[in-house]
């Protein structure tokens, strides 16, 4: 228990006159150890700041869980929330996030445990050819593994990113007279961050592999620009997560990772899929 807690524990007993139950902390004769235990879906409003960008405003939905020992009977849930508090009013970086895992673990007397932060991301776009700017939204997670003792003591840091694009069917465009079919995709990357990355970087790294990336707001000489490039541009989905994960490997920031692909498809009713793993 750190000194806040027990400073609360202090107050709860001067204001009852008498000690309060710590039920949590009591042995539990069944032996049995819990993976992982604590609180999922908790939305909550952060200032991230990843490097290369403003701090910027949004709302994060947090899984928070740690391991328990077999002979411990439960885990204290209110102090997860407690973290999430005090954390109110400060910019969160991939540092900051870093250190809520160890304050996590030492808040919880954990040796293991895990923050998963998932967030809508907004960055601005210039239109290709009217100039126009508008915002993009991304879907990001921060996933965090800590281990407070041991060989494997530290903290391993993974985002995921899921970038929407244009891809546009290269075997429809050499058998048709005219035309070819298209379709939003998705890139799905989840890289492991051996040292902070910019964001906006490795987002319009993954863009330039598609046939043609998207914008919020388009005029009709972009909408002529967006067409054209993405027919002079085809990609099978094959061909999108080749060409990212070599993207993914000039980045010396990303130790391993995992590239998926989807494309939503025109003219089937299913999509057409493709993942590499870098290990």
């Amino acid at each position: 228990m750190n000194t806040r807690d027990k400073g609360l524990e202090s107050a709860a007993v001067q204001e009852t006159g008498q000690a309060i139950p710590d039920v949590q902390s009591s042995i539990d004769t069944r032996h049995i150890a819990i993976q992982s235990v604590g609180i999922r879906s908790v939305k909550y409003p952060v200032l991230i700041e990843l490097q290369g960008q403003k701090p910027m405003p949004s709302v994060a939905e947090f899984e928070m869980t740690v391991f328990l020992p077999a002979e411990q009977k439960g885990t204290h849930m209110s102090r997860f929330i407690a973290l999430l508090e005090e954390s109110q009013g400060s910019t969160l970086t991939v540092g900051g996030f870093r250190s809520m895992l160890k304050q996590m673990l030492t808040r919880l007397d954990a040796p293991s445990g895990r923050i998963n932060m998932a967030l809508p991301y907004f960055l601005s776009k210039v239109a290709p050819v009217s100039g126009v700017s508008s915002l993009m939204d991304y879907q990001l997670t921060l996933e965090g593994q800590a281990r407070a003792a041991g060989e494997e003591a530290g903290e391993d840091i993974f985002l995921t990113v899921v970038v929407p694009v244009t891809s546009l069917c290269p075997c429809s465009k050499k058998i048709s007279e005219y035309g070819a079919h298209n379709q939003r995709s998705h890139v799905t990357a989840r890289v492991q961050l051996k040292d902070d990355l910019d964001i906006a970087m490795l987002i319009s790294s993954i863009e330039q592999q598609a046939s043609c990336e998207l914008y919020g707001l388009l005029k009709r000489p972009d909408e002529k620009y967006v067409t054209e490039r993405a027919y002079d541009n085809p990609k099978f989905v094959e061909d999108l997560v080749r060409d990212v994960a070599i993207a993914l490997n000039k980045f010396k920031e990303i130790g391993h990772y995992t590239v998926e692909a989807e494309n939503f498809e025109s003219i089937h009713n299913h999509s057409a899929y493709a993942r590499i793993d870098r290990v």
